[in-house]
């Protein structure tokens, strides 16, 4: 297995306790390639920007993702802190929240819904899409070498649709 250097182990070690010890080397790995590539942030182009599309072992790496259990929800409290140590300090803590359709078509896809496209919608016209509603939280803090406010995402979640999932919605009287 390919090892990182120094100061990327180091960036990536505080979210070491979300895996096991054996999946973590190989969890790395992709989370460095996944900033690396380009394109579409898929499992497969984040293995190719480190090299490793040719490995014997390719199709394993699909697995730390997908069926290794750990949390999303604690990797964003993780994310969070390091993002807060490095650019907040003492200052006052300002969150940006963004609702983003994606939009998705097939029988399968059972979070999907029907909303209102802001894409496509204008002030007169309301266009209605099929898709997926995700909501990101992100930290907004003022860089020092840009002059405007930068948001960094820390958590996305799935925001499933009312009407497509009454049972989620619904309370007892």
């Amino acid at each position: 297995m390919r090892t990182l250097p120094a100061t990327m182990i180091r960036v990536l070690t505080p979210f070491a306790p979300l895996f096991s010890k054996r999946v973590f080397g190989h969890a790395q790995l992709l989370l460095v390639g996944a900033i690396l590539a380009s394109g579409r942030r898929t499992v497969s182009s984040a293995l190719r920007a480190m090299g490793l599309d040719k490995h014997e072992q390719f199709h394993r790496y699909h697995r730390v993702l997908s069926r290794a259990r750990w949390s999303s929800l604690e990797a964003s409290r993780i994310l969070l802190g390091l993002l807060l140590e490095a650019f907040v300090g003492q200052g006052p803590l300002i969150l940006g929240i963004d609702e983003t359709l994606e939009r998705r078509y097939g029988k399968k896809i059972s979070a999907r819904g029907v909303y209102r496209d802001p894409v496509r919608s204008t002030h007169e016209t309301f266009v209605k899409s099929s898709g997926l509603r995700w909501v990101c939280v992100m930290l907004l803090v003022e860089m020092p070498w840009a002059s405007r406010v930068w948001a960094l995402p820390f958590l996305s979640a799935l925001a499933p649709s009312g009407l497509a999932h009454p049972e989620i919605f619904t309370h007892p009287l």
